[in-house]
């Protein structure tokens, strides 16, 4: 696998101008915006994240250039989902560790492509503190995500799933998700780090970099 030579730069500086842009416009005609459901109380306990966005602000270079650190207080902790068993899930279960959500489905192509790179990243640097959390949002069973990572040798990531798609919906709605794939660093508390809309090289050195700063206490 290699990693780094196979992303075409134009491809995520275009997607990070994107996402820049949808951001400076106010998301016109490209969200749905929420109105008030919550999650503004939620966010007043999210200082802490915009702390560290700032920490890992320097790191969002080479691989991951197109990463945009938090500049607005944003839960995301009330997310839904169901794991393997079929229990349902929430962010909000993951509290006191730093998490990398990653929105794919089997039918976006750079989704898949990243999809073992993930699974690198979490095999070096998951533990107690840190988990790749990547959540499917195929229609219908699990049995067919469940089988594309079966078939690239996916052995490390937790499988994860939301056939109703209402987590990217839900997301979407929050201004961070154009689009499939798109990833977000969650901290302890539930809150937004920082978001990165679209593909990445994930097991790269700039990736791992901006996440052991996001682990780092200063």
């Amino acid at each position: 696998m290699t990693h780094g030579q196979q992303t075409r730069p134009s491809r995520r500086l275009a997607f990070a101008t994107l996402g820049l842009a949808a951001l400076a416009a106010g998301l016109a005609a490209v969200y749905v915006m929420d109105g008030p459901d919550g999650n503004q109380q939620q966010a007043a306990s999210c200082t802490g994240a915009l702390e560290l966005a700032k920490q890992v602000e320097p790191h969002a270079r080479g691989e991951v250039a197109a990463f945009l650190p938090a500049k607005a207080p944003l839960s995301m902790s009330d997310l839904r989902f169901v794991d393997d068993t079929g229990r349902d899930r929430t962010l909000g279960d993951f509290a006191g560790r730093t998490i990398l959500v990653n929105l794919w489905a089997t039918w976006c192509a750079p989704c898949r492509k990243e999809m073992p790179a993930l699974d690198e990243l979490e095999a070096e640097l998951g533990s107690d503190d840190f988990e790749v959390v990547t959540i499917s949002v195929d229609r219908g069973s699990k049995d067919k995500p469940k089988d594309f990572l079966t078939e690239i040798g996916v052995e490390h990531l937790a499988f994860y799933h939301d056939p109703s798609m209402e987590i990217f919906q839900t997301v979407r709605s929050r201004g961070r998700a154009p689009g499939l794939p798109s990833t977000l660093l969650i901290d302890g508390e539930g809150c937004e780090v920082g978001t990165l809309m679209g593909p990445a090289e994930w097991a790269s050195a700039d990736a791992k970099a901006l996440v052991r700063a996001a682990l780092t206490r200063e």
